[in-house]
């Protein structure tokens, strides 16, 4: 991005004209507003983006936390979500998981506006609407037929195209992997941007049914996650794996599916010159002949 220099030109105004005239509260307020957003470019086009980490100095903190969220998931979560597919086929599931999506829209869109990139934001708000209307409240998807993709960002990703750095990665019990940067996108997007927790605020529940919209988002989620299990599985250390595809996943979010190549370098840990990658595979073959990951797993 390059910082651009607006041309103006001064004009002397007559001596009659140059007592201040009281400006109106409205168009104060439009000034600043215009102003914070044009100080929000300036701003975002002097940061650099912060290099992934590949480090885990909270290792032993993270592990226990991931045994715990397994054993919440294979005790409630998991067999909650078999339940669900076994009621449902493939196009109500599809149909659920299209709500869900379009519903959180405006997340996106918000944090679209915050990173100075008003044609995605436009391009959100049109996918939104358009879903909304003609997807009979966002159960289709009559968008991506239309050619409007699907992107989505959330305020961690905000973060770090401010510049702020990744910070420690981490596994939270109840919410699962995260850095220092990305779990503030838990109580912004939620609080600020999300349309259920707005609609679920402002209404009076009974007997839990606050959380109703958030478990069904959970539920789907985690139904579509069983046909993965398998990776999972197969993995030599699934802690490191999930670890590590968080992280990826992350850094091709932050750079719209385009990281360059010495991020990607320094991520995989190829320009470290301790790495053997023949050592990690010899040790993932190993692991695979010890366990016999060739079973299938049950459901």
């Amino acid at each position: 991005m390059y910082n651009k220099k607006l041309n103006g030109t001064l004009m002397q105004l007559p001596r009659s004209l140059r007592t201040p005239i009281p400006m109106p509260l409205h168009t104060y307020f439009n000034l600043l507003k215009r102003g914070a957003a044009l100080a929000a470019i300036v701003l975002l086009a002097g940061c650099t983006i912060a290099k992934p980490r590949t480090d885990d100095p909270m290792e032993k903190f993270n592990r226990k936390a991931y045994h715990f969220n397994d054993q919440i998931d294979q005790a409630v979560i998991r067999p909650v979500a078999v339940g669900y597919r076994s009621i449902t086929n493939p196009p109500v599931r599809r149909s659920v998981g299209d709500f869900f999506t379009n519903i959180r829209m405006p997340i996106t869109i918000a944090n679209d506006l915050l990173q100075a990139r008003p044609v995605r934001a436009a391009q959100g708000t049109g996918r939104f609407l358009v879903n909304l209307t003609l997807g009979v409240g966002g159960f289709f998807d009559p968008a991506s037929q239309l050619g409007i993709p699907l992107e989505q960002t959330d305020f961690g990703i905000t973060l770090a195209r401010w510049g702020v750095p990744e910070g420690d990665y981490l596994v939270l019990p109840f919410v699962g992997s995260t850095t220092v940067r990305d779990v503030w996108r838990l109580p912004v997007d939620s609080y600020f941007f999300d349309p259920l927790s707005y609609y679920s605020r402002n209404h009076s529940f009974k007997d839990g049914q606050y959380y109703l919209p958030q478990v069904i988002y959970l539920v789907t989620l985690r139904a579509r996650a069983i046909d993965a299990e398998s990776f999972l599985a197969s993995a030599y250390d699934p802690y490191v794996f999930l670890r590590d595809a968080y992280r990826q996943q992350r850094l091709y979010q932050l750079y719209d599916g385009n990281p360059p190549n010495d991020v990607i370098e320094q991520m995989q840990g190829s320009n470290d010159k301790s790495f053997d990658p023949d050592e990690l595979l010899k040790e993932q073959h190993d692991w695979e002949r010890k366990n016999d990951t060739s079973k299938p797993s049950n459901n």
